[in-house]
Parts: structure tokens; C-alpha cells; sequence
């Protein structure tokens, strides 16, 4: 399958005369499981996309990726540095407690605190004031045009509830911590959590007093994780459940020629690329001692020409994939295919500059992958791993699930590691903070697990933060980009492909974040 190289946004799947029917159920089933019902605990999209069925942002993202009010009803600037937000009356959690402006700042303060995976949508932030009881105020370090595009994977929760079941700090997946908001939820989203039990099966009941619409028909969703692909596809060919995602490449004609499946396929707006630890004076899991050799261009830049991106789209993703120069794609404000460019698949050129950087014989590195995350991600990481080896480079492959390999790496426990992005602004400059900012401790770079610094790329970040002229912002974001890129500060794999696979009862929207709201699913 050929990516379409400018398509944008989203596709739908119309639900043509859908009606509100009797309860309903649908399966829903992944190769993976959320780690937490914590929607602070991890900025994953899997886990974003299950809990932001029970919980919500203040601001929303239709089906066909545009902002919206959601907890917020307005929002407008009141200086270049304070937003005021008005807030949705008569909305409750679930529990029956009404959500006022003191759960906004108790969750944006929370958001902000120690545990927190969210700290790059909160970083610039410096006060949430309560005006009134639906009022806020949030006020930022510099000028930030977007804030309320940062904010719609930031989800409020109740702080009274929080209090009551000490839950009051995000569950903390780097250190292995658990609290009642691992397990137990109390939103004011679509989708009640009615029982949980992790890596087996989450049951989510609809709500009967959801303030917002409900396209969709189902009243009951059952989430299991089944981590074997053939086990997955032939549970979706049986009818035991009726979605499931993903649907691994091999296997989309297979579920297209059943006459009651179909694979929905289409661009993602996620970017797969490896990261290299940068900051260390001697790598933790390498035979060199005493130097790092990730620190030296030449060796990224190695390691960039000695890995084969055609061989792994035609290979292992079988053309499901678009191999890509740069950590944003196609659909992302701030991507422009002119800058787009590769250095070459050179093995020769690889093998001296790795001679020229002292490593003639190569050199042995861990690589850090999940199994069970992104399309074909363990036969990614294979197929790097024997790529390298032609160049000298003896890779150790420790490929685990998510749910150990995320506490790992995001505890910076990792010397060279695989991971994809979605920006959930659908602007570069997520992409920027979170992966390309220089590490502060605060949420800038908190997702750049190498530790790449260049305070020129800084400085532009926090320029193109700022400006509001549409031609000066593109012109930044292009020079950071192509600055970061001419750095070889990470190493962009591809965009991988959306592949759901469905049974033909059902209709849903598939969003090019990867997201699936359950309350736009219908069963015929």
C-alpha cells in the first residue's frame, strides 16, 4: 500500500442511518493494553485514546481533527501571556459531583507535578487562577498562540474525588507506582469504567448523563489486549470481536477477502524514529568504556546511512510506510517535503565514518524496543539490528513489551531505543518541545530520551512559541527542523500506515492520530 504523500487529517466511515437501538456491545481488541486508567500517567496515544473516553480536556478534537469547545465552552486572550477559558455549566462526574473551575486548576496544577508524563503540554504554563466557579485564567511563561490546542490531551478529573481516594499525584510509570487512579476513574466523558482488570480486559459502560451528543449506538465496550497477531486476526475473522487494531500488513487482504471483515487503512500521523543517548560521558549498555560514541556526529551519522529505510518499507512493512528525513509527516502544521531529504543507504560511507571516528572494528550497543506499540515494531528493531551488523555494529535487541519497555526508557535507562510521536496539536512545535528541546527537569525535552541539546534549536522553539505571524513561524520551524536534522540528533524511520480491521456490522471514524472515540461507534 502507497502512502498518499499530502493527505490530511482524517477518514471517515460513514454510519448512514445509524440509530439510537437497544444496548449494545462492541469488542474492541489491541495489541497492547493502556498501563494506567491515569490519564496523567503516560502521554502515549493508545492510553490517551481509551481514557479520554472517560475523562475530558477543556479543550476537543472533532472527527475530522479540528479544535473545539469540549469543558471549555470559550476561550480568548486577555494579554499575550493570560487566556481566559469559560467553562461548561451543568456537567458532573461520574460519581454525581459538579465539575467547577477548582478541578481545572487542581488538574493543570496536577498535570504539572512531579509524576506527571503531561509536563510538555505544561511546561510554559506559570498560573491557572480561578476566577469564578466557571471561570479560569491561565497564564504562561511567554506567548504562547496555541495553548488551548496544547491543553485537549491535558484531561481534568475531579479534585474532591482525588482527595478522597489519595490519588491527588499522577501515577508515576517511571518509578512503578500505583495509586486508585491506576484502576478506578471518575470522569465526565461519554464512557463510565465499570471494571478493570489490566492486561485481561477493561469493560466501559455508557453514560447516562453525558451533557454532550452521542453519534454512535453502543452502550457497552469491551477493551482486551491480545498480543499475538495470528490469535488477534482470527478472533476478528471468527466474530469474537469485532475491531481490532492493528491489523498487521501481511494480513489486510486476508481480512478484506472475508465476507464479513474489511481492513480501514490510511496515513498516520505518527513518526517512528530511534533515539541515541547523547548526554552520558560513557554509555550504560555498550562495550566502550569511557567515552560515548553517540556523542560524535560521525557516528550517528553512521548508524543513519547504515540502516536500509527502502529495505524496511518493502521488507517489513510492505509498503505501508513512508519513509521519512524529518520527526514530523504529511497532515503536521510546519512539514514541508522540500526539506524532506535522506542521506543515502551507504554501508562503505557508514564503515568510514565509523573508522574515522575511532570505531574501525564497530562497536556493541543495547537496543531498547517494544514488541507490542507500533506496526511491526520488534521486526523493526530486527531488521536495524542486521543492517548495523554489516557496518561493524553488534546490536544487543531487547525487545519487550510497553509496559515494562516505557518505564525503562522514560527513566532514561536506555543507551539507543525506538519510539514513535503523534503531535496532538498537529503542529511542529509539539514535536520540537517534546523531542528536540534541551532537557530542563520541567517538561521541555521530556520526551527527548537522548538528551539532544542545541540552544540555537532552543532559542527557535521558543520564538516560534511566540509568534503569531503565520510566514515568520513556518520560516522558524523550517530552520530548526533542518538545523536538528543537520545535528542528526534522532533518527527518523517512517510514518507507518492505519490499519484497522472491522467487522462490516460496525461503522466508526478513523482519525489520523490514531484515536478512537467509542461514542462514535455504531453496530448495525
Amino acid at each position: 500500500m502507497k502512502l498518499k504523500k499530502h493527505w490530511w487529517a482524517v477518514m471517515i466511515v460513514a454510519a448512514l442511518g445509524a440509530t439510537q437501538l437497544s444496548a449494545k456491545t462492541v469488542r474492541i481488541a489491541n495489541q497492547g493494553d493502556a498501563s494506567s486508567m491515569d490519564p496523567h500517567s503516560l502521554n502515549e496515544s493508545l492510553q490517551l485514546s481509551i481514557t479520554n473516553n472517560v475523562y475530558e480536556a477543556l479543550v476537543g478534537v472533532s472527527k475530522d481533527l479540528k479544535f473545539e469547545p469540549a469543558l471549555a465552552t470559550a476561550w480568548r486572550q486577555s494579554s499575550p501571556v493570560v487566556w481566559r477559558f469559560e467553562l461548561r455549566r451543568n456537567v458532573r462526574f461520574h460519581d454525581g459531583t459538579p465539575f467547577t473551575a477548582d478541578d481545572v486548576v487542581f488538574s493543570l496544577g496536577r498535570a504539572s507535578g512531579e509524576g506527571s508524563d503531561m509536563r510538555s503540554n505544561t511546561n510554559d504554563i506559570k498560573e491557572v487562577r480561578k476566577v469564578d466557579n466557571y471561570t479560569v485564567e491561565i497564564e504562561t511563561r511567554s506567548p504562547f498562540p496555541i495553548l488551548p490546542n496544547v491543553l485537549s490531551t491535558v484531561y481534568i478529573l475531579s479534585k474532591k474525588w482525588c482527595e478522597d481516594n489519595q490519588a491527588t499525584r499522577p501515577v508515576d510509570r517511571r518509578k512503578g507506582l500505583e495509586n486508585a487512579a491506576s484502576f478506578r476513574a471518575n470522569g465526565t466523558g461519554p464512557f463510565v469504567l465499570a471494571e478493570r482488570q489490566p492486561n485481561v480486559k477493561t469493560t466501559f459502560k455508557i453514560n447516562p448523563n453525558y451533557w454532550g451528543k452521542v453519534e454512535g449506538n453502543v452502550t457497552e465496550v469491551v477493551f482486551t489486549p491480545i498480543a499475538n497477531d495470528s490469535t488477534r486476526v482470527a478472533a476478528l475473522l471468527s466474530g469474537e470481536i469485532d475491531i481490532m487494531e492493528p491489523v498487521p500488513v501481511q494480513d489486510v487482504p486476508r481480512i478484506n477477502s472475508s465476507a464479513n471483515t474489511q481492513a480501514l487503512t490510511g496515513p498516520e500521523l505518527r513518526t517512528i524514529f530511534l533515539g541515541m543517548d547523547q548526554a552520558r560521558d560513557e554509555l550504560l549498555f555498550s562495550n566502550v568504556k569511557g567515552k560515548n560514541p553517540f556523542k560524535d556526529k560521525r557516528v550517528r551519522q553512521a548508524f543513519y546511512q547504515g540502516i536500509d529505510i527502502q529495505g524496511i518499507q518493502r521488507t517489513v512493512m510492505r509498503g505501508a510506510s513512508n519513509p521519512t528525513a524529518l520527526m514530523i509527516g504529511p497532515g503536521i502544521n510546519g512539514f514541508t517535503e522540500d526539506i524532506n531529504k535522506r542521506f543515502p543507504y551507504n554501508p562503505d560511507a557508514a564503515r568510514k565514518l565509523l573508522a574515522d571516528a575511532g570505531y574501525p572494528n564497530g562497536f556493541e550497543v543495547t537496543m531498547n524496543c517494544p514488541n507490542d506499540r507500533y506496526v511491526n515494531d520488534g521486526e523493526i528493531c530486527q531488521a536495524v539490528a542486521a543492517n548495523l551488523a554489516r557496518i561493524g555494529v553488534k546490536i544487543n535487541l531487547q525487545a519487550e513489551s510497553k509496559l515494562t519497555y516505557f518505564p525503562k526508557i522514560l527513566r532514561r535507562d536506555t543507551s539507543f531505543y525506538l519510539l514513535g510521536w503523534t503531535p496532538s496539536t498537529y503542529d511542529g512545535h509539539n514535536a520540537l518541545n517534546a523531542l528536540m528541546r534541551c532537557v530542563d527537569g520541567k517538561g521541555s525535552g521530556q520526551f527527548n530520551l537522548g538528551s539532544y541539546c542545541n540552544p540555537k534549536v532552543d532559542d527557535l522553539i521558543t520564538k516560534i512559541q511566540g509568534e503569531t505571524d503565520q510566514k515568520r513561524r513556518d520560516a522558524m520551524m523550517r530552520e530548526a527542523f533542518v538545523m536538528h536534522a543537520d545535528d542528526i540528533g534522532h533518527l527518523p524511520i517512517h510514518q507507518q500506515a492505519l490499519a484497522w480491521g472491522i467487522n462490516k456490522r460496525v461503522t466508526l471514524v478513523q482519525r489520523g492520530d490514531n484515536f478512537m472515540p467509542f461514542k462514535s461507534i455504531s453496530l448495525k
